[in-house]
């Protein structure tokens, strides 16, 4: 690994990723930065050019220390319009929204057969190919799905309505994973073609505070055949897969480890399992991402989290196969002044001895 460490060198993340030892720092990673915190910090409007948005995205990532950008395409399953009230963020967005757990377009046989489903042919990549020529050295793309295969069924029914489903109507629930899963194969196989995305995500929350979001079974037989589809495919064109999944999945983690075959796991909370266990616990087979934990990053003094990132990185750094972020994304109402914080921590511990 050459360069400097404030460079971007996706080596690095690739490193950690596959748990080939430490790497010469301790890498930034997130999931996703709110735009309105990277106005914040760069101290200037987020552009409405989509050529300057691009440029503005890799400045904001570059200057912090991140070795890659996230790549975005248009495509999306068009669902029921979400429920909106006020962003009372103090770098507010307007709307905050989230979704209606009640219905979805698609509750019944014939609702399916009426979906008009999205192609991935109609979608545009336009911005991961024209963010290639503009990467510094090193630095690489990552890139997401729109949602995953659970998140898509609960938004597509109805968190509720396909509840019911899994009891009353399972053949509904697979013909709507099916239609979904291979979409999202198709994005995988247009993604995996562009040789400066460094690694995928299966972004897909399956659980909440206490348990997952469906039975385990459920998640086995619906859910779990689609991502080890994915994980395959990227695999055997050479991209890594991490998996972003909020949750307690304690009863599915080793079948998310050892079968669908993830090579790491993003979204930690410290209430469920704080970061620096699970990599007790999996940190032989999987790497660990992130886990600052996100109660502690909005609402800490700056002097608490610097004891308290110091510490994760003290537990976590050693062996590699870690990166330093946020329990979950940098969102909108983060104080932008303990964001800073957490990277500065990372840059005055996170350095190995060469």
């Amino acid at each position: 690994m050459t360069g400097s460490l404030w460079e971007p060198n996706f080596d690095r993340m690739l490193t950690v990723i596959r748990r080939e030892g430490e790497p010469d720092r301790v890498p930034f990673l997130e999931f996703g930065h709110d735009a309105q915190i990277m106005a914040a910090v760069l101290d200037r409007p987020i552009p409405q050019d989509q050529h300057e948005w691009r440029k503005y995205r890799i400045e904001f990532m570059t200057r912090l220390g991140y070795d890659y950008v996230r790549g975005q395409y248009s495509f999306g399953f068009p669902g029921r319009e979400r429920l909106f009230a006020e962003d009372t963020a103090v770098h507010g967005k307007g709307k905050r929204g989230w979704q209606d757990e009640h219905h979805g377009p698609i509750e019944s046989w014939e609702d399916l057969e009426k979906y008009e489903w999205p192609r991935v042919e109609d979608a545009s990549f336009e911005d991961i190919e024209k963010l290639e020529p503009l990467l510094p050295a090193g630095m690489k793309v990552t890139v997401g799905l729109p949602s995953g295969i659970l998140e898509n069924l609960s938004g597509l029914m109805g968190y509720e309505p396909l509840c019911y489903a899994l009891a009353e109507d399972p053949d509904l629930v697979q013909a709507v994973a099916n239609q979904i899963g291979e979409a999202e194969l198709g994005l995988y196989r247009v993604l995996c073609d562009f040789g400066h995305v460094g690694a995928l995500w299966i972004n897909d929350d399956l659980g909440f505070k206490t348990q997952t979001m469906i039975a385990p079974a459920d998640l086995r037989r619906f859910v779990f055949p689609w991502h080890r589809r994915l994980v395959d495919y990227a695999h055997a064109h050479g991209k890594p897969v991490l998996l972003h999944a909020c949750g307690n999945l304690k009863e599915v983690m080793q079948e998310l480890v050892e079968d669908v075959g993830i090579d790491a796991k993003h979204s930690f909370e410290d209430v469920i399992q704080p970061v620096a266990e699970f990599k007790r616990q999996y940190g032989a087979r999987v790497a660990a991402l992130g886990g600052i934990d996100m109660d502690m990053l909005a609402r800490a003094t700056e002097d608490e989290l610097r004891r308290y990132t110091r510490q994760v990185i003290e537990d976590c750094a050693p062996g590699g196969g870690w990166a330093l972020g946020s329990g979950n994304t940098v969102a909108n109402y983060v104080p932008v002044q303990n964001f800073l914080a957490m990277l500065d921590e990372g840059r005055n511990v996170g350095v190995y001895a060469s």
